[in-house]
């Protein structure tokens, strides 16, 4: 299988910054997401390839030995211990790189198994802990304000039962998982989202990622996308919106209702309240994830002027123009 670079595949130069890497995975991630792309097999594979390069990409440990080893970053440590065991200096380029006078590029797991084997006679092979995978899920703002769940129903990865994991039989390649070590199983699995995530947060549920090799799987986290709202916009914690205020009442003072996503709020609005006058409403903003606070509602007041005058009405205006014009001239 050709390897994969994975700033290539996420579109971005080696050196981008982390906020970078986040808004490109977004992107991309939404654009061929399995929702969007129903029996599109192209588009599933990609989806794939863009969450194996932000699982490493965006962890910053991992990223380290992505960029010293390229696709051989899982075995950095193992790299470092033979390193400094062999008594031997050499580097990394990426690309068919001497180690100890060997080309390590392109061996795969058990023949990188055999070569460190060389330099760790008499030890045991290290378990390693499985892969985290990633999950999109789009949530509304309400049900970011309350907190939700999603069901996903999964193709999770088990270690083979038939050669215990290692791939192989007396030898030969496993018939059941050709080699892979693992085979799949359908899984629904129910993800609790908790009141507050913003776009970009994860939930995480452990062990329900990839099987490792004699070690502890990895977990599964569910990657949130907040859909805009059309009535508030959100600023951090604080939601923002507008409401209609009356003529009259602008002028004179009276109560409007506020619309919030607990339910309707009552503002005062004070005598002589101008057009775009923003009035806060303590807590009635979106919850901080992981706490019981909440962020502020702020109102902007929108004055509505009257469609049409009755008679009367317009009398009425006529006397106070005429009343400011002498006040004016007084």
């Amino acid at each position: 299988m050709a390897k994969k670079d994975y700033y290539a595949v996420l579109g971005v130069k080696r050196g981008a910054s982390d906020k970078e890497i986040r808004q490109a995975y977004r992107r991309l991630a939404r654009k061929y997401h399995p929702d969007v792309n129903a029996g599109d097999k192209v588009a599933e594979e990609k989806f794939k390839e863009i969450n194996a390069a932000y699982e490493v990409l965006s962890d910053a440990k991992k990223r380290r030995k992505y960029d010293l080893y390229g696709d051989q970053w899982q075995y950095a440590d193992q790299f470092e211990q033979a390193r400094r065991q062999s008594g031997q200096r050499w580097s990394w380029s990426g690309r068919g790189v001497p180690f100890g006078g060997l080309d390590v590029d392109g061996l795969g797991f058990g023949d990188l198994g055999d070569l460190l084997g060389g330099l760790f006679k008499g030890t045991r092979t290290r378990s390693r802990r499985g892969e985290s995978v990633q999950h999109m899920a789009e949530v509304t703002l309400a049900e970011a304000y309350r907190g939700t769940s999603r069901v996903l129903n999964m193709q999770a990865e088990e270690p083979c039962g038939t050669c215990g994991g290692s791939g192989k039989l007396v030898g030969a390649v496993c018939h059941v998982c050709q080699g892979s070590g693992v085979t799949m199983r359908s899984k629904r699995l129910e993800v609790k989202i908790p009141p507050g995530v913003s776009d970009g947060s994860r939930v995480r549920v452990a062990g329900e990622g990839r099987p490792g090799r004699g070690g502890a799987r990895g977990d599964l986290y569910l990657v949130i996308s907040v859909r805009p709202h059309e009535r508030f916009s959100r600023r951090g914690d604080d939601l923002h919106t507008e409401v209609e205020v009356p003529l009259l009442d602008a002028v004179l003072g009276g109560e409007v209702t506020v619309p919030t996503l607990k339910g309707k709020a009552m503002l005062k609005i004070p005598p002589l309240t101008q057009n775009g006058r923003v009035f806060r409403l303590a807590g009635l903003g979106m919850p901080h994830l992981g706490s019981d606070a909440k962020g502020d509602l702020f109102a902007k007041v929108e004055v509505i002027l009257p469609a049409e005058l009755s008679p009367e009405e317009r009398e009425l205006f006529e006397k106070l123009k005429k009343a400011q014009r002498v006040g004016s001239e007084g």
